[in-house]
């Protein structure tokens, strides 16, 4: 077999031609012990990632109202943009810290500043807590529906992601998440509000959840927390395995700037400092932050736009016929049945954007609406009358009738 043939599958065919014309005695070893070298191999991730679901969020051609992802629809603080305003060329070129800004945020929250770190959004954050405390052949504990992002962060470190569904009411089956708990367990999640359902956890059961794994941490994701009003942070300093998780991408407005925070016992903290990124906030959104956590009337003015808005949409699809669940955050689930792409593809078409979640775990043929400002509500309930109308769309074809 000649060399060229030898090679052929592993070495570049450019190299080879390179050295035959080269030629001489060191040209000729050097294609010699090339010969021996193995071919090329087809390079694999780890078996988890290999495993892992994905999570490809529908971005493109958004240029419509966004009322699909759950975002501040309106904009950030005054004082954010005007935050915005004087930041400098220079300030640029400089690595981003974070400790000066956790040290506010912690105050504002009336926490230690080694009670908190700041993330990449709440999105690094679930990574972190995946990182930091699971190995593989520990048990991680989720209930569905709820945020996709937990099951990949967890499923790249375990396999064994325990999945507690729902029942038709979508309502926290809080007797059989309990019951789902082993020795093994070693991170539990818990969103509340909960995602894509609005369905809450009351502070008594998430504490009940703690004490009843004391060998595991519990994420307590309250990312729509402004909306709803209920908390665990005053918890944390009492229960040592209690981490909270908060977002600046919803009531805040910062959802383009990734950032969000983690919050409880400093020895859990520190664990996460270990596995985080020195610079994983970036500047700019450091920059912004303590302007936009100072500004407690804007905050309080977009929270009671979205619960005046959140009563006059289920007030209209109650009109329409269309089955709903109660909802503690900026958005409600609407049951559509069959034909729940055509109302997105129609919604769409009116320039309203709006998230199917149909493939989502006993979700089939549901459709979320976001909830934002008073004139977004307007457009947004005109839009779906109007579709619904086109659409000849009746009450019976909803899943749940």
């Amino acid at each position: 077999m000649s060399v060229a043939s030898k090679l052929a599958g592993g070495i570049p065919q450019s190299l080879l031609d390179e050295l035959r014309a080269e030629g001489g005695p060191d040209a000729d070893v050097l294609l010699h012990s090339l010969s021996h070298l193995p071919a090329a191999a087809h390079v694999e991730p780890r078996r988890a990632v290999l495993a892992m679901p994905e999570y490809h969020p529908p971005l493109a051609g958004r240029d419509a109202l966004r009322l699909d992802f759950n975002e501040n629809t309106f904009a950030p603080s005054p004082r954010v943009i005007e935050k915005l305003r004087t930041l400098t060329a220079e300030s640029m070129t400089v690595y981003p810290e974070r400790h000066g800004v956790e040290t506010i945020v912690a105050q504002h929250l009336g926490l230690d500043s080694d009670q908190i770190i700041l993330t990449n959004g709440v999105d690094e954050g679930i990574h972190l807590m995946a990182c930091a405390f699971l190995d593989e052949g520990d048990e991680a504990l989720i209930c569905t529906p709820t945020f996709f992002m937990y099951d990949v962060s967890i499923s790249m470190m375990t396999s064994k992601l325990k999945r507690v569904q729902t029942d038709d009411s979508l309502e926290f089956p809080f007797e059989r998440f309990l019951e789902a708990i082993t020795a093994k367990t070693k991170l539990i999640i818990v969103a509340s509000p909960n995602n894509p359902t609005g369905a809450t956890v009351s502070r008594e059961h998430l504490l009940a959840i703690a004490k009843a794994a004391p060998q595991a941490v519990l994420m307590v994701d309250e990312a729509y927390f402004h909306f709803y009003g209920e908390t665990t942070l005053g918890d944390i300093a009492d229960v040592p395995n209690l981490i909270v998780a908060r977002t600046f991408s919803k009531a805040y407005g910062l959802a383009n700037l990734r950032i969000g925070m983690l919050a409880g016992d400093a020895r859990l903290i520190g664990f996460l400092r270990k596995v985080s990124s020195p610079y994983n906030v970036n500047g700019v959104a450091l920059a912004v932050l303590p302007e936009a956590v100072a500004d407690d009337a804007y905050i309080n003015w977009y929270v009671e736009q979205v619960h005046a808005g959140r009563e006059r949409i289920f007030a209209a699809l109650k009109e329409l016929g269309v089955r709903t669940w109660p909802s503690a955050a900026n958005f409600v689930l609407m049951d559509i049945g069959s034909r729940h792409k055509q109302l997105c593809e129609v919604m769409r078409a009116k320039g309203v954007l709006l998230r199917d979640r149909s493939s989502d775990p006993g979700c089939d043929g549901y459709v979320r609406i976001t909830v934002g400002v008073e004139e977004h509500v307007t457009r947004g309930i005109a839009a779906l009358r109007e579709s619904m109308a086109e659409m000849q769309w009746t009450p019976a074809e909803g899943r749940g009738r």
